[in-house]
């Protein structure tokens, strides 16, 4: 994992095509801005594990229940 230290204003470079700004720093609120082609997905990391927890749960299921259905 690389920690890099920004100010306003600044940013930092992922590969060739993606950037990320620093906007705005407030009551400990990092406000950024991200440059990068539309093919990249970009997702706020709480909602996505979220979703992914929410998909696990969907296609699990109790085979008990399966059992009374089938009688």
């Amino acid at each position: 994992m690389l920690v890099i230290t920004r100010k306003k204003g600044e940013s930092l470079l992922i590969g060739d095509d993606i950037e990320i700004e620093v906007l705005k720093l407030e009551n400990g609120s990092v406000k950024l801005a991200i440059n990068a082609p539309k093919s990249i997905r970009i997702l706020r990391k709480e909602l996505y594990v979220e979703v992914t927890n929410e998909n696990k749960e969907a296609i699990s299921f109790d085979l008990e229940i399966l059992k009374k259905i089938k009688k």
